[in-house]
């Protein structure tokens, strides 16, 4: 009888014990948050990190589609985990640093001062950059030989810009690219909205107008992405931000995506957003797809 009570008494002992072990790994095994801000780009994005992370076997927690505006307090403020950012918006939007155009630079100053400030790390940076730019028809391209900013400034005679308004008075806008490449003296110069300008050039009622280096509509043969040859404009180049506590908790997230990231030049990530804005695909199954793709080569 005593035999028995005593196994019941060991046995009752070792379940307490692996609920309590069971308990303690449950709480280890917390999933990642990965956040993303508000537009396709940013979707495609943490949607191949969370599957990355996902692939090296950690739990994954989708907190996506966050506005600009809060998606970095959300990071300092342990609401989320991680989420694609940019080089040029840590250093100017963030960090109100002044303008540097070299991209190791950015990125060193901005991994330097995000680990002192909120102990925040970035990881590698992508080839890829999401920065301001400048789109030229190919008709006008070929015809006035426009390859570069230069090209456009010294032929600005005969282009009809199409302008956003705010661009002509914004420091990063035209007043910037005059002080550098010198006055722009347009055929033309109208102002229309950032939703209308492709439609506006396709219709030959303008001949150049900003853009956004990774536009989807960029991957059109009809269009010239003009090169800033003299680096007015600073870099853009994708990186994930990770609260260190994370990264601590979760080693493995460093490896896992720098190999995504080391994935994603300017060309490839501009076709992802095509597959969404122009094909109407949805973010997430473009990514599968691209990640599936990556996974093969690696």
């Amino acid at each position: 009888m005593k035999k028995t009570q005593k196994s019941v008494i060991v046995l009752v002992v070792l379940l307490a014990v692996l609920s309590l072990f069971g308990s303690c790994a449950q709480k280890s095994q917390a999933a990642v948050r990965i956040g993303s801000k508000n537009f396709t780009e940013s979707l495609i994005l943490a949607e191949l990190y969370a599957l990355a992370l996902e692939d090296s076997g950690v739990k994954v927690e989708r907190r996506f589609d966050l506005a600009s505006s809060v998606v970095h307090t959300a990071l300092v403020n342990n609401e989320i985990d991680l989420y694609p950012e940019y080089t040029g918006t840590g250093l100017l939007a963030v960090l109100k640093l002044p303008l540097i155009t070299d991209p190791q630079e950015v990125y060193d100053t901005v991994k330097a001062e995000y680990a002192a400030r909120f102990d925040i790390v970035w990881l590698d940076y992508a080839q890829a950059n999401d920065g301001q730019g400048i789109v030229v028809t190919r008709k006008a391209s070929d015809a006035y030989g426009i390859r570069t900013i230069s090209d456009l400034q010294r032929n600005a005679e005969h282009v009809r810009f199409a302008s956003q308004g705010e661009f002509d008075e914004r420091e990063d806008g035209i007043p910037g690219l005059t002080k550098v490449y010198g006055p722009f003296n347009w055929a033309s110069s109208t102002v229309y909205s950032d939703a209308l300008k492709y439609q506006v050039l396709a219709a030959d009622e303008a001949d150049a107008a900003p853009a956004y280096t990774t536009e989807g509509t960029l991957v059109d043969p009809a269009y010239v992405l003009l090169e800033d040859d003299r680096y007015v404009w600073p870099p853009y180049n994708i990186a994930p931000v990770v609260r260190r506590a994370a990264l601590d908790q979760y080693p493995q997230i460093a490896d896992a995506l720098n190999a995504v990231n080391a994935k994603i030049d300017t060309p490839t990530i501009t076709q992802l957003n095509a597959k969404v804005d122009l094909d109407k695909r949805e973010y997430d199954d473009v990514a599968k797809e691209f990640y599936a793709s990556i996974k093969i080569t690696q």
